[in-house]
């Protein structure tokens, strides 16, 4: 830590700015992506001291998560009930309901997005429907994405049991989450 004019500061702006530069331009020659010759302007860094980063936490908290329900619309939580409302998407009308604890931590965790979905959303030329932008981008920077791919390893070919013949995939089925609902069926391959 440095301390600074207006409080401790963690780096010194001029050096992090030169630290930021070469590092970002070795990373982008690594890439082999090319760079015009004489392109000695400084980069600008600016540090303000955000106090304890309290307020930052809940601003990122606000734009990489909005909850199910905000915090002012939870009226009341005793007994093991929790009172709070919302709004009726037929009616528009704000409504009240009360719920026990489970029922409410239910309704909440319902919203959860599974493993490997994300809420932050990308915008500019890497959102998903600026393909062709992307493609432009490329082509004009001369960078080829195909180079950055991890190679594909072959899958061992399926042998038939019985007569070790090579099978085919002709059906795939996902189990159900809950094992009551459809009994264990045998997997069935064709040979060729």
């Amino acid at each position: 830590k440095r301390r600074g004019k207006n409080g401790t500061v963690l780096f010194n702006e001029k050096a992090m700015a030169k630290v930021f530069r070469a590092k970002t331009l070795a990373a982008i020659e690594d890439a082999g992506i090319g760079l015009p010759a004489a392109d000695s302007r400084q980069w600008v860094a600016h540090c303000q001291s955000v106090g304890s980063g309290e307020k930052a936490l809940i601003h990122l908290g606000r734009y990489l998560y909005r909850g199910v329900i905000r915090e002012q619309d939870i009226v009341a939580c005793e007994n093991g009930r929790v009172s709070f409302r919302y709004r009726n998407a037929q009616t528009g009308k704000s409504e009240r309901r009360t719920l026990s604890g489970v029922d409410f931590l239910w309704l909440i965790l319902q919203h959860v997005l599974p493993k490997g979905f994300r809420r932050a959303r990308n915008f500019g030329f890497l959102h998903a429907n600026c393909k062709r932008l992307i493609a432009l981008l490329h082509l004009l920077l001369k960078f080829d994405p195909s180079r950055f791919k991890p190679a594909r390893k072959e899958r061992p070919a399926m042998l038939c049991a019985c007569c070790d013949a090579v099978m085919a995939i002709v059906r795939t089925r996902i189990r159900p989450t809950s094992p009551a609902v459809v009994p264990d069926l045998p997997r069935v391959g064709v040979a060729i």
